[in-house]
């Protein structure tokens, strides 16, 4: 592990300002909690505490190694910060650990965390060479070397494809099935040579690293991404108390496409085309924060390139969700 620097020196924040603002008039008031459901090295939670002295916060995180980094870094805050070892779709579970039963705010900061990116051996970046894992738990789960080397090409494709938007999929996916036949593809750079050979030169020349798209996808493959966010918007906007707000800052196209369609979907009201009267029970529960997505400035750009692809959506609850009707036997008292 590269421990030379201080985790606040290793990790930059996105969008810290604009996060810390959106969600202060949930934070900013006694008893107040927060989720960091993607806590990473800790930038945002530390943040989050300094600002608001009255904050409990529950950090969340897979991944071990960053679960400790962060300890350290919010150890200052003694029991107002209460980390638990979970993937970011398992609120109930989080919540319970943690003995709280709503959310005044929820933070999702998603994709790869700088941590991963920079312990080389973690597999994660196609600039270095390193075993290819792409875990972000790896203590868990199969490995993307396991991926790439027993997947059928037709699955590889559909990888490749569907979560790297990658227009050389099967020419990918058919070169990394013939390499595998000669010698198993045990490392990232062993893998970014055979993704090198697929892709057309002048593709390569235009449009960034030719492995980068494949990687994304590999990476979301292996950790599930996808189909976490699909469970993990809606679990925490359940969780969000009365005027709690959701912030989420998303890093590809596929993971805002599910933001925006869950944020939306709870933003508005849910009465059948042509209803006369709106009924309570399909009012919209939430109020979006953000016209469509926010992103960094020329200037946190500049200090921070990984900021670059960075989309912010945000949202507000302004109604409690309907009671559950009651069940069971009902004695009708009227004239006892």
């Amino acid at each position: 592990m590269s421990g030379q620097k201080p985790t606040s020196m290793r990790h930059t924040p996105v969008l810290l300002n604009r996060t810390l603002d959106l969600l202060a008039p949930a934070l900013d008031r006694p008893g107040a909690v927060v989720l960091d459901a993607t806590l990473g090295m800790g930038g945002h939670s530390e943040a989050m505490l300094t600002r608001f002295p009255d904050l409990r916060l529950i950090g969340v995180d897979r991944d071990p190694q960053a679960l400790a980094l962060a300890g350290e870094r919010l150890a200052p805050f003694g029991d107002r910060a209460t980390l638990v070892k979970a993937v970011y779709d398992e609120v109930p579970d989080a919540l319970a650990e943690a003995g709280v039963d709503h959310l005044d705010g929820a933070l999702y900061d998603l994709g790869v965390s700088s941590l991963q990116l920079d312990e080389a051996d973690r597999g994660f970046a196609y600039a270095q060479d390193a075993p290819l894992d792409m875990r972000m738990d790896t203590t868990t789960g199969i490995t993307a070397r396991e991926l790439v080397n027993t997947a059928d090409e037709s699955e590889l494709v559909r990888i490749i494809r569907r979560y790297g938007e990658e227009k050389f999929a099967g020419r990918i996916a058919r070169a990394i099935v013939t390499a595998r036949t000669t010698a198993e593809l045990a490392t990232t750079g062993a893998l970014v040579d055979v993704i090198r050979s697929a892709v057309p030169a002048a593709a390569a020349r235009t449009g960034g690293h030719p492995a980068k798209r494949t990687f994304q996808a590999l990476r979301i493959a292996v950790n599930e991404e996808l189909d976490v966010l699909e469970r993990a918007v809606p679990a925490a906007l359940a969780a969000l108390a009365l005027h709690g707000r959701i912030v989420v800052l998303s890093y590809h196209s596929l993971e805002d496409a599910i933001v925006k369609r869950d944020l939306a979907a709870a933003s508005r009201s849910s009465a059948p085309k042509g209803f006369p009267v709106e009924l309570p029970e399909h009012r919209a529960r939430f109020r979006l924060l953000t016209r469509g997505t926010e992103t960094p400035t020329e200037q946190e750009i500049a200090a921070n390139p990984r900021a670059a692809s960075a989309r912010l959506r945000a949202a507000e609850r302004i109604l409690e969700d309907p009671a559950p009707p009651r069940t069971g036997h009902h004695t009708d008292r009227r004239g006892a």
